[in-house]
């Protein structure tokens, strides 16, 4: 008696262990064959028959412990079950799409570029008035993916004094095209855009200002095409050669987030369809952007992004919002991705005579040496640090960035005094 009790007991432990063996097979199969296609319903198929197979391999032995007579039908019905039941199990989490918003009308002073590239790129234009200037400005936005959704106060005063603005979506961002490959959103995709921007507009040389990412941006394009910018300004520039921070701390802004807005960013990347996603994405993103769209994507991203803002601002600023404009996602991994395996922009940098000028925020959440990286390596570069303000300038101390983004661009004396220092003001 105490060995059949015994043999009974192995049997049930055996039989969970099928279960649990079987679910953990599922996911591996539907990773796995992730590597082969982007058919979700592949995908689903393949993990299903794993998920069948392995749960009958290991539940007839345990059947057969249990003294089941008809042990294979047994384990039959057994992965039967299973599979039925995680089949509605994903269906309710990994296949089930999250909330994806209807496109909203668009504005009738955006208009599009059909760029050679293959881009389809929407931008808003203002025209100079006044005494015109040689050089039109064309604002960069950050991100990569977070789209302005206007042309700025700022930019509404280069116009006045004669400047021709540009602000446009960059490819994969706002209402600009999405690409069906996403790995080929990269830097060069970037900086072929601009270039092709910049001969549609038909401006022998142009003026960039550049937000975050837009100042990297700004920089890779100076590199590769240092005779066609007049002048740049770089608001608080993301990483110009990641290459120079091998142990990857560079500053990011979820470093900064509260315990409560970790929670909820947590909540928002943490579910199984997005870890799904994550999981497919690195062995075949072409997989992941078949699971999750473009548009499910972009509106879990700015989700993310709206629970985070606040960790850009310094204490006590009126609080930001994120531009009514879409945000991107795939542009934003794969982009950032694609920059981190760059060679080194510097060399050609350092010997472009660009007139630059560089602000940093006293609250910053990149860290000083990103921002001095951008000084020490652009030879006619002033930077200017400004009290009072986050990672987005232009939101924090409006009136201390147009002052001197203007100022800068006219040749006039700068509001606030350059900074010469190698390590921040204390």
């Amino acid at each position: 008696m105490a060995q059949t009790l015994l043999r009974r007991t192995a049997g049930v432990l055996l039989l969970l262990v099928a279960a649990v063996l079987g679910l953990a097979a599922a996911v591996a199969g539907f990773i796995g064959a992730g590597a082969a296609t982007a058919s979700v319903p592949l995908l689903v198929a393949a993990a299903l028959a794993v998920l069948f197979g392995v749960t009958f391999l290991v539940a007839w032995p345990g059947f057969v412990l249990f003294g089941v007579a008809r042990r294979r039908r047994a384990a039959v019905i057994s992965a039967t079950v299973l599979a039925v039941v995680a089949a509605a199990l994903s269906g309710a989490t990994v296949l089930r799409p999250m909330p994806r918003p209807a496109d909203g009308k668009v504005p009738p002073d955006v208009r599009f570029w059909a760029l050679p590239t293959g881009s389809r790129i929407a931008y808003r234009e203002a025209a100079a008035t006044g005494t015109a200037r040689p050089a039109p400005v064309i604002f960069l936005h950050g991100g990569p993916g977070t789209a302005n959704d206007d042309i700025s106060q700022a930019g509404r005063a280069l116009a006045a004094d004669g400047f021709d603005v540009y602000a446009y979506d960059q490819v994969g961002s706002g209402r600009s095209s999405r690409l069906r490959d996403v790995t080929q959103y990269t830097v060069a995709r970037q900086v072929a855009d601009l270039d092709a921007i910049r001969r549609t507009i038909g401006a022998e040389k142009i003026i960039l200002v550049g937000q975050s990412w837009g100042g990297s941006l700004a920089a890779h394009y100076m590199a590769a095409h240092p005779d066609r910018v007049a002048k740049a300004v770089l608001s608080s520039p993301g990483v110009l050669w990641y290459g120079a921070f091998p142990d990857g701390e560079t500053g990011e802004l979820w470093d900064r987030l509260t315990p409560e807005a970790r929670k909820r960013v947590d909540e928002l990347t943490n579910t199984p369809r997005m870890i799904a996603m994550a999981l497919l994405q690195s062995v075949n993103p072409d997989a992941a952007h078949h699971l999750v769209g473009d548009r499910e994507a972009d509106q879990r991203f700015r989700e993310i992004l709206t629970t985070s803002l606040p960790a850009a601002q310094c204490p006590g600023r009126p609080p930001a919002r994120l531009p009514d404009n879409r945000t991107g996602f795939y542009v934003n991994q794969f982009t950032i991705d694609d920059a981190k395996h760059l060679p080194d922009p510097r060399p050609r940098l350092r010997t472009a005579r660009i007139p630059t000028l560089i602000m940093r925020g006293e609250c910053d959440y990149k860290k000083w040496e990103v921002t001095y990286d951008y000084k020490r390596t652009l030879p006619d570069a002033t930077l200017v640090y400004v009290p009072g303000a986050g990672h987005a300038i232009a939101i924090d101390r409006p009136a201390v960035y147009e002052s001197a983004l203007v100022a800068f661009l006219l040749d006039r004396p700068l509001p606030l005094r350059p900074y010469s220092g190698t390590a921040p003001p204390s």
